[in-house]
């Protein structure tokens, strides 16, 4: 078996179909009806990525999202909806989710995404080996560990956050384009979800700039991308 994959859905019938079409293909498939008993399972199987219903009648998948991101910032969560609005997509990306698919679907743009959010994943993990700390005096960026301080105080960022965050730093200096960050951050399939992007851009600019207006760390090219400018750097190694 490959990757393990935990579904949370209530509808059982659902259930069934994702673990056919999944084990298909070499995945190994943990099933949970419940929002309560999804949150079991993840403590107990580690999944590689979590397949996530919404509308379900203990706990709704918000609640469910948020409480998986307390317990791993990085294990992708993939959104499996009929609520297809802007303002749905926005507010689970702002709790964790990595993706989204609307109910009905494809099992082959279903299998897609879950190979793009993994291979995402295992890139992340492969990057995060590599010893990597930026430290100017005030802004101190570790990669491997996912932390951040702002004049000794440490920021919490979100898992999107800090992958935008990541994407910037590794290219300091560097403009990286749009379609370049959301591919990273988001995956291939959001490449022209370019607002995506400017969200975040102002959520981390929010979080580690003095002042958000005038930006001195994360810089923007104008219908280009953006740049991250870290001045007078101290150390950088990786």
């Amino acid at each position: 078996m490959g990757e393990k994959i935990l579904t949370i859905d209530d509808n059982p019938q659902l259930i069934e179909m994702l673990r056919l079409c999944l084990e298909k293909r070499d995945y190994k498939v943990v099933a949970a009806h419940s929002g309560s008993e999804g949150l079991r399972k993840f403590q107990d199987n580690h999944p590689d990525l979590v397949i996530l219903d919404i509308m379900m009648p203990d706990m709704d998948g918000w609640e469910i999202c948020r409480s998986l991101r307390e317990m791993s910032p990085n294990v992708p969560i993939l959104i499996l909806t009929v609520l297809k609005e802007k303002a749905n997509i926005v507010r689970g990306l702002a709790m964790g989710a990595d993706g989204f698919v609307a109910k009905p679907f494809r099992p082959g743009e279903l299998v897609a995404r879950i190979q793009a959010l993994l291979r995402r994943a295992n890139m992340a993990k492969a990057s995060s080996n590599r010893s990597s700390f930026y430290d100017d005096g005030n802004l101190a960026i570790d990669l491997r560990r996912q932390q951040v301080y702002l004049r000794g105080q440490p920021v919490n960022l979100s898992p999107t956050e800090f992958r935008l965050l990541a994407c910037l730093v590794r290219n300091a200096g560097q403009v990286v384009p749009h379609k370049t960050l959301l591919t990273w951050v988001w995956g291939p399939e959001y490449d022209d979800e370019t607002h995506y992007v400017k969200l975040y851009i102002r959520y981390l600019r929010q979080k580690i700039e003095e002042c958000p207006k005038r930006p001195k760390y994360v810089l923007t090219e104008w219908g280009v991308g953006y740049r991250f400018q870290m001045p007078q750097l101290a150390s950088a190694l990786g």
